[in-house]
Parts: C-alpha cells; structure tokens; sequence
C-alpha cells in the first residue's frame, strides 16, 4: 500500500530531495518520534530492530544516516570518546546550547536554563560565525554543547553507591 502524500515523513523526505524509501522512513520516523535521545550506528540498529521489528543491515542504514545527515534532517554529534551519535535535527536549530548526557546520551536544550545568559550566548555563537566569514568560511551553523551526567543519571549513580 503507497504511503499517504501528506504524510509528514514523505513531506520532509521529498523536501529534501530524498527517495520515500521504506528504509527511509522507518529511521527518520524512529528518530524523529525519538528525537531527546542521540545514538550510535550500532545502537539505532538494535533499536530498529528490537521496537519494529524490521532490521536494517548497517550498510544501508549508514549510507542512509549519512545522507539524512547531509541534507540536514539529522543531527550529527562526535561525543568526549570521538563517538558519532546522531539525532533528529531540532526545529530550533540556531545554535541552541544544549546538554548531552554520557550516560544515558540524552540531549536536552539549555536555552530555559540559561535565559540570563542566553543572550551572551547568541552574540558570542554570531562573533565567531562572523569572523568565519570574514575568513571565507560559508554555510555555517554553530552547536553549542555541555556534556556531563544529568540529574537523574546522577541519582541513580548516587542511590547504587549509597
């Protein structure tokens, strides 16, 4: 049975010059109703695996993470163990300061944690991507990352200590 034209998969998909591949809809689609957490190529296999029930082998799944992450559906991070995690791209995707928990590896914006300073933020993520293109540096976007344990990681670390 064909997908439906408004499908918001299809939607995106075909908005960025990609096939509506089964394949291609099933990760974007995972990911997107995923969209707090970052994962590994081995980790987004088994998760594919495990909750659909429709594997993927890790060939076509990194050549289709790889063009995801070229046109910008999916975000890309190199975690402190040189680790690529992916994840849906946020729709705010101006730079917002977020943090990657290393133990569970969710990502959580910052932009309500930081309102104060929010601001020194912004005009510090435009300096450097100014003076970028001052330099000849084009198409640039900027990902500003806190990594650590989250609170709840921390407890749970905490209560098996205790």
């Amino acid at each position: 049975m064909a997908p439906l034209p408004d499908d918001p998969i299809d939607a995106l998909l075909t908005a960025h010059g990609l096939r509506r591949t089964q394949a291609a809809r099933l990760v974007l689609g995972w990911l997107l109703a995923h969209a707090d957490t970052s994962y590994t190529h081995a980790q987004l296999q088994l998760a594919l695996q495990h909750e659909t029930d429709q594997g993927l082998d890790r060939v076509t799944l990194y050549r289709l993470i790889d063009r995801l992450t070229q046109v910008g559906l999916l975000l890309c991070r190199v975690d402190v163990h040189r680790v690529r995690r992916y994840q849906a791209m946020p729709a705010s995707v101006q730079a917002t300061p977020h943090f990657e928990c290393q133990s569970c590896h969710r990502d959580s914006p910052l932009a309500g944690a930081l309102k104060t300073s929010s601001r020194d933020l912004e005009k510090a993520a435009q300096t450097a991507i100014e003076a970028l293109k001052a330099l000849g540096y084009t198409d640039l976007s900027m990902d500003v990352a806190v990594r650590g344990i989250c609170r709840d990681c921390a407890a749970d670390e905490a209560s098996r200590a205790g």
